[in-house]
């Protein structure tokens, strides 16, 4: 056996297999996901509405308390809400994000954004990766389907019996 083997099985290594990001991406609708019970939590359309936790991190700015509540205000902050170890998470993406903003910020920083925004699940490929999904806002769809439709007045409504005299 080669080295690399026996120190791979003496470290109880994995050899390949499943990684995060590996593939294609996970299906919910597909006949596989359905027998393995996968199931994606459907996050609100219209964002989270509960209260705003406090900024976590010392000193915030001003900058960073408008960032903070708009992320507070997304469908993912749903799931943080309930998960309270995410709002760190969230603390530091706000402030790495504002920071990101100055004209004189180090390149890598938008590096880290991006990487913290998948993490959280604000872009599709986090989404997925957390199993989240935003569900469709059906009553909104449903009033957008009724504005659209063209009004009868109450004439055109009134349907004519005709009578055999």
């Amino acid at each position: 056996m080669p080295a690399q083997g026996r120190l791979r099985e003496m470290m109880n290594m994995p050899r390949g297999g499943a990684r995060n990001r590996s593939g294609p991406p996970v299906d919910p609708t597909s006949g596989r996901s359905d027998r393995r019970g996968l199931s994606f939590t459907a996050l609100p359309a219209e964002g989270y509405i509960g209260e705003i936790p406090d900024f976590p991190l010392p000193g915030p700015t001003d900058r960073e308390i408008e960032v903070w509540g708009s992320l507070w205000r997304t469908p993912q902050a749903a799931a943080w809400s309930v998960q309270s170890w995410r709002w760190l998470n969230v603390a530091d993406l706000v402030r790495l994000q504002v920071r990101g903003e100055a004209h004189d910020a180090p390149v890598n920083i938008a590096t880290v954004v991006r990487q913290l925004r998948a993490d959280l699940g604000l872009t599709p490929a986090g989404l997925k990766e957390n199993g989240w999904t935003i569900a469709e806002d059906q009553v909104g769809a449903r009033r957008d389907d009724k504005a659209s439709e063209p009004r009868k007045s109450s004439r055109d409504r009134l349907k004519v019996v005709g009578g055999d005299d």
